[in-house]
């Protein structure tokens, strides 16, 4: 069965005057069900809280935009109340209660990508509200939430008949809510564009990962992060997972272009990528990026707290560690070819800045409208990429 790996985008799920919620849908996007993973963004107004809740799947949570005010409650331990902004990841594990309120007149934008192989339904997150009209209160009989938290039947009716609200409300400008405390971000947030940076290469892009050591709660959620930067017409080397994770990707800002390899070398996806769209490449894939003249941004999750990559092109590349006689059988290609090609790359790593002579607005023009006049028919595209040399 063919996978269907093309870039999809969020649909609003619900929401109202305090903002609302999105999330990527398995029958839309079929490689979530395939691989367990659920993607959904939450979208906050001003004076918009998403009320308390808890999920079926731990989460890594990013903030896209705004900033704000995140709540959370570990089992059995005192709620935390943190100041978020753009650039922020926080680790959510199972178990945690979370709320998110925005004061500012900016929205408030937060994406959640997680592991779903737990959850109710495989590819989505089910959340479980404690407030609202559709929190545990309204499940309950009086009787046994007047036992449950001793209360008169009076105020438990008041208290169930004023949830009006479902997920998401707008409060009262004047309400007065928690204050954020700076000592509660420790070891609970890490914002990826202060980070110190895991790669910086001049004119090729810049990655920050998220892992057990500057985030050590990621482990218990069982997900790796990185939030990638490349620099516009740079492009990232194709490389793949060599740990048996999967890598799904949310496209932050910018555009480019994508192509993905599967098995047998069949081009499973050639595609161009732009902010808001979401895909997942399956393990041991081989995908590699060329951003637009403007640059492209990405946020990954990948499905082990530790991931290890393997590169194919540049100064870390498998080829490099092959031998030369290797290469020579395995291409079926003269010395010659063989040292043309293994002399590339000597010095860059994992990205590559444009071509000097791609830098002139003339050449970009023209190179760009012969790629879209050489483009494959969808035919061409279907079959796969061809082999790399003639049968004899």
């Amino acid at each position: 069965m063919d996978l269907d790996l093309s870039p999809k985008l969020a649909k609003k799920v619900y929401g109202g005057d305090g903002g609302a919620y999105y999330a990527w849908c398995p029958n839309e996007l079929p490689m979530l069900r395939e691989s367990n993973i659920g993607a959904a963004k939450l979208a906050l107004e001003k004076n918009g809280l998403a009320l308390p809740r808890y999920s079926d799947s731990a989460k890594v949570a990013y903030v896209l935009q705004g900033s704000g005010v995140a709540g959370i409650v570990l089992p059995e331990k005192e709620e935390k109340v943190l100041a978020i902004k753009k650039g922020d990841a926080i680790a959510l594990p199972f178990g945690v209660v979370t709320w998110w309120y925005n004061k500012q007149d900016t929205e408030l934008v937060v994406l959640f990508l997680g592991d779903t192989s737990t959850a109710h339904k495989a590819g989505s997150f089910t959340d479980f509200f404690l407030t609202g009209s559709n929190g545990i209160f309204t499940g309950f009989s009086t009787e046994f939430v007047g036992r449950a938290w001793d209360l008169e039947e009076s105020v438990v009716k008041t208290l169930v008949g004023q949830q009006s609200g479902k997920g998401i409300v707008k409060i009262d400008p004047g309400f007065k809510m928690p204050e954020p405390k700076a000592e509660h971000r420790n070891g609970m947030a890490l914002n990826c564009e202060e980070a110190p940076l895991d790669v910086d290469i001049k004119n090729g892009g810049k990655v920050v990962v998220l892992n057990t050591k500057n985030l050590p709660l990621v482990g218990e959620v069982g997900l790796g992060a990185d939030l990638v930067r490349l620099n516009g017409s740079a492009m990232c080397s194709p490389g793949f997972s060599c740990d048996s994770a999967l890598q799904v990707t949310y496209i932050v800002r910018g555009s480019g272009r994508a192509q993905v390899v599967g098995v047998d070398g069949k081009r499973v996806l050639e595609t161009t990528v732009k902010a808001g769209n979401l895909f997942i490449v399956p393990r041991f894939f081989v995908v590699s990026k060329i951003a637009d003249p403007d640059g492209l941004e990405w946020f990954s999750i990948i499905t082990t707290p530790n991931p290890v990559f393997t590169h194919l092109a540049g100064r870390t590349s498998v080829w490099k560690a092959l031998s030369p006689q290797v290469l020579q059988a395995s291409f079926n290609v003269s010395p010659e070819v063989e040292e043309k090609f293994s002399s590339k790359r000597k010095a860059e790593e994992i990205f590559f800045p444009p071509p000097k002579l791609f830098c002139s607005l003339p050449f970009r023009q023209s190179f760009l409208k012969s790629k879209h006049e050489s483009l494959p028919s969808e035919n061409t595209k279907k079959s796969g990429s061809s082999s790399l040399r003639e049968n004899p």
